[in-house]
């Protein structure tokens, strides 16, 4: 099964991550198939740049979204 998920790039209490579609049997930072976007938790106000358009093919293909990334794309209006 694909997830969409976040993996984290970001150094040591810098959390920063990439919004990532991946089999959901792999490692959190395993090999993915596609960067869907970025995450800065951070940055003041928080940063979300995600490819809604491809967020969306990902979706219809049956991707399914962890919590976090269902949370940001719901904040960028590409899910209900």
């Amino acid at each position: 099964m694909v997830a969409m998920r976040l993996t984290r790039i970001g150094s040591k209490k810098r959390p920063y991550y990439r919004i990532v579609v991946i089999d959901k049997r792999r490692a959190r930072n395993g090999r993915f198939l596609e960067v869907l976007g970025q995450y800065n938790p951070i940055a003041n106000p928080v940063q979300m740049e995600i490819n809604a358009e491809r967020a969306q093919y990902w979706l219809s293909k049956g991707a399914e979204p962890s919590e976090t990334v269902r949370s940001i794309l719901r904040k960028k209006e590409i899910v209900k």
